[in-house]
């Protein structure tokens, strides 16, 4: 739990940073020249609140998918935050661009292809239904509220199609071993929904 909310936090930080750019509140600035009034002003409140409840709620959800469902299946699963990689987001962001890899969720006993299969996909399905949950204050609301709709439903989407790609410690590449199938339909559902948002709204990560 500490390391799932310090993970939260520096994501939320991060993001934070990165979208700076779309509200123009000068957080980057602030944070390098240490202008603490301008830290604390409204606008960037706003700007901070806005990450924790997109990203951030995005990222814990799918953090915590990934446990419940190794859990399900009698796994020992507990998330482990990459401090590294933290700090490599957060300085990222303050360089104009974000690469986020905040840590993963890590469980151990006997278990299935298939389950392992299972676990994987939770996190990104999980970001989906997030994007449908967010959709409704995104095409309903206004203000800050219609703000975290669209960015809800963005980011989520973003998050579901980058972990289903089939590289490394990603969540697709474990799906694809249990199942080309139902990695195909899920890929086809995330990568797609991703490179929607990216092509009609220009939102990237």
């Amino acid at each position: 739990m500490f390391d799932l909310a310090i993970a939260w936090f520096a994501l939320g930080v991060a993001f934070a940073l990165f979208f700076d750019s779309f509200f123009d509140v000068s957080l980057r600035a602030a944070l390098l020249v240490g202008d603490v009034g301008a830290l604390v002003s409204p606008a960037v409140v706003r700007v901070f609140a806005l990450s924790m409840l997109t990203a951030g709620i995005g990222f814990l959800l799918h953090e915590l998918a990934h446990k419940a469902v190794a859990q399900r299946f009698g796994q020992i699963a507990h998330f482990r935050a990459d401090y590294g990689m933290l700090f490599f987001a957060v300085v990222s962001a303050l360089a104009g661009f974000l690469f986020a890899a905040p840590g993963a969720v890590y469980h151990q006993g006997r278990i299935t292809e298939r389950q392992n299969g299972l676990i994987a996909l939770a996190g990104p399905v999980t970001n989906l239904a997030l994007a449908v949950a967010f959709a409704p204050l995104a095409l309903l609301a206004g203000g800050f509220l219609g703000a975290i709709g669209a960015f809800g439903v963005g980011i989520n989407l973003l998050l579901a199609g980058f972990n289903m790609l089939p590289f490394g410690p990603l969540d697709g590449r474990k799906v694809l071993s249990w199942s080309v199938a139902v990695f195909a339909v899920a890929f086809a559902v995330s990568v797609g929904s991703a490179v929607f948002v990216l092509l009609t709204f220009g939102i990237g990560i």
